[in-house]
This record gives C-alpha cells, sequence and structure tokens, in this order.
C-alpha cells in the first residue's frame, strides 16, 4: 500500500484525493493546505492535516501529488524528490524553464519517479485518435487547428490563476498548455512560433485572457485559440492529413460543460466531383467516460512498481510544452508591455 500525500487541496488536490480513495493499491495520509480543509471526505478518513510542506514530507510518504500553486510547484517537487519521495505534480510543472531545469537536476539526483498531470492525453478519444494516427492510415498530417475556451466565472477577475505571481501566465499557461501538449503528443514535433497575438480582452486582470498562436513545424503548420471569452465553454481541435481528417470536438469534465465527448473521422472523395467531393462520409465515435484521473494513477503506480518511465508525463514532456509555452509569450511581447 502506497502512503499518498497532498499538497495544496483545491480542487485539483480533491480531485486527487477522489482517485487515491478509491484505488485499493494507495493510501491518502496527510495533506498540506494554506486554506482551512472542510471537506467532509476527510472526516471519516484518518488524514493527518499538516501546517506546513516540511511537515508533510515527515509523514513517512511513498509518494506525494503537488496540487499547489504554479510559483511553488517547482520548490516544492525538488524538495520532494530529494527527500526520496516519488512525485506527481500538476501542470503548469513550473513557472519557466530555468525552474523546471532545477528540478530535471534533481530528478537526476533521485531514484525516484516524477510524473506531471496532462489527463487529457488519457481522454478516451484522444488515445484512440493517437492509435489512428500512429497506424499511419491518415497519411501525412497537413495542418492543425484547435480551440479551447470557457466561459470564466463572475469571480474570474479573483481566481488565483490570474495573478502572474501565482500562475505565471492566464489562459494559455492554464488550459491552452493542454491542448499544446496534444500537438506535441499527436506529431511528435518541435514547433517554432511563427505569430503571438495575446490580449485582455475583457477580464480585469493583469494576465491573457485570449491567445492566438499560429506556429510551424517544417510544412505543418498549427493554430490555437486559448481563451476566457468564449462564454460556451469548447474544445475542438482538427488535424487534416492527405487521406482524411480526424477531429476531437469537445471532451469530458466533471462539469459536463465541454461535453459530448467525440471523436470524427473522414476520409477524402475526389472521386464523384458532383456529389462527393467536400461531403466525406464521416464516423463519429461517442464517449461517456472520462477515466483519466484513474489512468493517470494507474500510470504512475505501474511506473513506481516497475522502477520505469511514466509512459505520459515525463518531464521531457513537461519541459518541451513549458518551452513553447515560454517562446509564444515572449514572441507576443504581451507581458513586456504591462
Amino acid at each position: 500500500m502506497l502512503r499518498i500525500g497532498i499538497a495544496g487541496f483545491g480542487k485539483m488536490g480533491k480531485i486527487r484525493a477522489e482517485t487515491v480513495f478509491k484505488n485499493p493499491q494507495t493510501s491518502l495520509v496527510a495533506i498540506y493546505e494554506q486554506s482551512t480543509i472542510t471537506d467532509n471526505i476527510l472526516l471519516t478518513e484518518d488524514v493527518k492535516i499538516c501546517d506546513s510542506f516540511e511537515q508533510l514530507l515527515s509523514q513517512q510518504l511513498d509518494a506525494i501529488f503537488i496540487c499547489a500553486f504554479n510559483n511553488v510547484a517547482a520548490d516544492y517537487t525538488k524538495r520532494a524528490l530529494l527527500k526520496g519521495i516519488h512525485v506527481f505534480c500538476e501542470k503548469p510543472p513550473a513557472q519557466n524553464t530555468a525552474e523546471l531545469q532545477t528540478v530535471i537536476d534533481a530528478q537526476k539526483l533521485s531514484p525516484k519517479i516524477l510524473k506531471y498531470g496532462f489527463n487529457h492525453r488519457l481522454h478516451y478519444s484522444v488515445m484512440q485518435a493517437k492509435k489512428l494516427i500512429d497506424s499511419n492510415e491518415m497519411g501525412r498530417l497537413l495542418w492543425i487547428r484547435g480551440v479551447y475556451g470557457k466561459a470564466g466565472s463572475i469571480d474570474y477577475h479573483d481566481n488565483w490563476r490570474n495573478y502572474k505571481n501565482y500562475s505565471a501566465g492566464g489562459i494559455l499557461m492554464d488550459q491552452g498548455i493542454h491542448m499544446l501538449d496534444l500537438f506535441h503528443h499527436f506529431t511528435g514535433r518541435n514547433f517554432d512560433v511563427v505569430s503571438s497575438e495575446l490580449s485582455a480582452a475583457f477580464w480585469d486582470v493583469k494576465v491573457e485572457d485570449n491567445a492566438f498562436v499560429t506556429l510551424k513545424s517544417d510544412n505543418v503548420i498549427a493554430t490555437l485559440h486559448s481563451s476566457a471569452t468564449q462564454w460556451r465553454h469548447k474544445f475542438l481541435m482538427e488535424m487534416c492529413f492527405e487521406n482524411g481528417f480526424i477531429n476531437l470536438d469537445g471532451i469530458l469534465s466533471d462539469s459536463r460543460s465541454y461535453a459530448p465527448e467525440t471523436l470524427i473521422i473522414a476520409k477524402r472523395e475526389f472521386e464523384d466531383v458532383t456529389f462527393a467531393m467536400g461531403k466525406p462520409a464521416e464516423n463519429t465515435i461517442w464517449f461517456e467516460n472520462d477515466d483519466s484521473w484513474t489512468l493517470e494513477l494507474d500510470e504512475f503506480i505501474g511506473a513506481i512498481e516497475n522502477k520505469s518511465v511514466v509512459p505520459n508525463g515525463t518531464s521531457e514532456d513537461a519541459y518541451k510544452v513549458l518551452d513553447l509555452v515560454e517562446r509564444i509569450y515572449e514572441h507576443s511581447g504581451f507581458y513586456h508591455e504591462k
């Protein structure tokens, strides 16, 4: 039985706690959270509430989930690794690549497992799309277009994610980073930043609430619009290949506000100019379950037991996507103007 600790008991900390409680191989033994914890789930469990991160590290943990603010994620991860504790850290992995490099340096000194939380990779629609792409049935990739938008909330301007000293960025760092990670995941490519325009279009915040990005790798163009002014939650990733297209339309979440989750596959049809051209037959697959949190924990446990590299969310994955986010920010000049 793995003894688990959690640093940060906000939304993500609670999600991770629920998966730990449900897994027969793990036991949640301690939590560190700066705010008062009143969650009922802890009242029936023997969980130690710690007053500091140092106290959490002293609880004889086998593994720890870092679900804290971005400005302490790298420091907490590094300290846990050097303490001899396996680490699962939420995205973003750090405020910048310089911070993340110090974690990677610490990882080289530790035999413990390090995994980062990019759960979108383990949605069933994404996994099925990845298999199809890897089979090369769709042929050469031509372009990618992604939209990831949310409505914000009435108290959006008060959310910690919109304070750069805690979050290191706005909607791109918070949500768009998932889409950028999928660009890497599906293509295995490194992208150059062609253009990036960031703005605080509506919300009274000091970080971006919209990011329009164009990327390029050889002849493949990828575009992303990451938005906190979509007003209707939206997840759409379109990939066009020489033999057809694959669309990921919608993604399941606890709120189901991005649902339904579908995978749309179509093969191009040129043969009949009158009837078939521009109207390929589409196969739509619907998904009703999101087990990504559970599958992430399973991957983490498997790597610990087998002393192996995690299949998704490695420090290399984390560095690659954070470096891209960093270059997008630098190219836009948005924060230099602030």
